[in-house]
């Protein structure tokens, strides 16, 4: 459960980093002047990056970035996750966050390690194992 969450905080950092350049080519590109709060245009393609950034990772490899460095990956039953699960288990996730994480938490308590979101898109997360170097190999013989 640990990884998960480092591995969610690693990315979040990174979508608010792509969330802001997104948002300061806009304030450029209007002349320097803000986007009202509450343009409907602008919230949209903010829930799209935000959508965009998890699904595109999960289907382009299953992992994203945080996912990469703390070695998790998302499988589906047979393998590779398609569009299909990544967009149910995005629109899970969001529901599992809402009373206060609980579809999240019970990841923690569920034998196979699988919250709300991993059970209605089939998914899971697995840990991958270090990959072993060419010189520890000869070392540990």
């Amino acid at each position: 459960m640990p990884r998960r969450v480092a591995a969610l905080v690693y990315d979040l950092m990174l979508l608010g980093a792509v969330l802001f350049m997104f948002t300061l080519v806009v304030f450029l590109a209007r002349g320097g002047r803000a986007v009202p709060p509450g343009t409907l245009w602008f919230q949209l393609c903010l829930a799209a990056i935000v959508v965009l950034f998890f699904t595109w990772f999960w289907v382009h490899g299953g992992q994203t970035l945080g996912m990469r460095a703390w070695r998790l990956r998302l499988v589906g039953p047979d393998g590779p996750v398609g569009w299909r699960a990544a967009l149910v288990r995005f629109a899970a996730g969001v529901l599992a966050a809402a009373p206060a994480g609980l579809g999240l938490w019970w990841a923690a308590l569920d034998r196979e390690r699988r919250g709300w979101h991993d059970r209605l898109s089939g998914t899971r997360l697995v840990h991958e194992p270090r990959a072993v170097s060419a010189g520890e190999e000869t070392r540990s013989t």
